[in-house]
């Protein structure tokens, strides 16, 4: 199909820029800028709503609509599949759950959302929250030296999460698994060139160790269970995912190495997403001193009331503080710590006045629609009393922070928990 012919079909509009690079370079380079969304509106502005790019090895349709965007995300599996960046693909495998689609997919999803949304599971990882939370806020207190907070709140996260898929705590083995994980996720978002040196050989030899590592822990445990007929609440996501593999008629069982591999691929939110929002709510807290004030207030409150009580706090506590909530939303909104999803027609697609045809990948921006202000006014000033006007807004098409449809992030409760735990230690316990 021609250039004259797709646009006369419906084909969106845009450049292709330099034959294999593309627009990959202006792509990355806007990433690091205070305004990473910029690369978006250079071409929203010139081509529309919905454009077409060539980027990170593929030449893709971009969306900045919401409507566009909520098709693309609840028409799941009979018309988009995941479509992903080479370097995302090579990274991950084939047997990602980022990748996957159908039956299997939607079982994994299930039953690890089932787990990490449990009233059960809640109770427990509070308290290991708290604890560990406490504990690095602990260390803060040595004025001899500087806290880089995003290190530090990795730190948190990561052996948090490793905790809920894992059950290993802090030691050599937490150790390991942050240092290769670092090496590993370097490659996520990289020019796909296989060649000794290059960023995604690196990333792909730290997998092997991972895997390798938590492979062996998989199999560990898959003998435990053959042992025992222990059916209690699962430890951890390994104990759910073979839990659900003994339950199936062996045909459907999960292999060991699929479980193995997305265990390493859930990693990613304990040393990307989440810290990356608990370091920004700091960062704009800390701009906005009347925010800052709320927040303190409403925490303080509810410490005076378990003070008062000397009662534990409970997840539902954190998560009851109306104010916290809205500080975290809009921390979401702003940053766009996931800023986007990827997806392939399986057929020609006509949603709007757009043609998105068969085999050609979309990639649903959230952060365009985050920061556009026709669905938010003044889009980049930090305001978290917005969310007391449009309170549904929050699981609207326009708000998208852990994506929709049926892939949306299973881990998203447990996600904003952690941020409410951190926060209020934060605010009632240091300057």
């Amino acid at each position: 199909m021609g250039k004259r012919e797709e646009e006369k079909n419906g084909v969106p509009r845009g450049s292709s820029g330099w034959p294999f690079i593309g627009e990959t370079l202006e792509f990355i380079a806007c990433g690091y800028t205070s305004r990473p969304v910029t690369f978006m509106e250079k071409r929203k502005s010139l081509y529309g709503n919905v454009f077409k790019t060539h980027i990170l090895g593929k030449a893709i349709i971009v969306s900045t609509d919401p409507d566009v965007n909520k098709v693309v995300l609840q028409n799941h599996g009979n018309v988009f599949i995941p479509c992903y960046p080479k370097s995302i693909c090579e990274l991950l495998g084939k047997s990602s759950i980022l990748q996957m689609n159908g039956y299997v997919h939607k079982r994994v999803h299930a039953v690890i959302g089932v787990f990490l949304k449990s009233p059960q599971l809640k109770d427990r990882i509070t308290r290991d929250i708290e604890k560990t939370v406490r504990l690095s806020l602990s260390t803060w207190m040595d004025k001899s030296r500087h806290v880089y907070l995003q290190d530090e709140t990795k730190k948190i996260t990561f052996e948090i999460l490793v905790r809920v898929l894992l059950s290993i705590g802090p030691g050599e083995d937490m150790d390991f698994l942050k240092r290769e994980f670092e090496e590993f996720i370097k490659g996520l978002i990289c020019l796909p060139i296989k060649l000794p040196g290059t960023r995604l050989y690196k990333s792909l030899q730290s997998k092997e160790k991972l895997l390798k590592m938590v492979s062996q822990i998989v199999e560990e445990r898959k003998m435990e269970m053959e042992k025992t007929e222990d059916k209690g609440f699962p430890n951890d996501v390994i104990d759910v995912l073979l839990r659900d593999a003994g339950e199936s008629d062996g045909t459907h069982c999960l292999p060991l190495d699929f479980i193995s591999g997305n265990i390493i691929e859930m990693m990613i939110p304990g040393e990307e997403t989440v810290p990356t929002a608990m370091t920004v709510a700091v960062k704009f807290l800390t701009d906005n001193p009347t925010a800052l004030a709320r927040l303190v207030e409403e925490n303080m409150e509810l410490r005076k009331q378990k003070d008062f009580s000397c009662k534990e706090y409970s997840w539902k506590d954190y998560m009851s503080l109306p104010f916290t909530q809205n500080v975290i939303s809009e921390t979401l909104r702003l940053a766009n710590i996931i800023n986007a999803v990827w997806r392939k027609a399986l057929k020609d697609v006509k949603i709007k006045d757009y043609l998105i045809p068969e085999g050609w990948c979309v990639l649903a921006s959230f952060s365009s629609v985050h920061m556009d202000d026709i669905n938010y006014e003044n889009p980049y000033e930090f305001d978290p009393w917005r969310w007391d006007k449009t309170g549904a807004a929050v699981s609207s098409n326009t708000f998208t922070p852990f994506g929709g449809g049926q892939r949306l992030c299973p881990g998203l409760e447990l996600s904003r928990l952690e941020i409410s735990i951190f926060l209020h230690h934060l605010v009632t316990t240091c300057r």
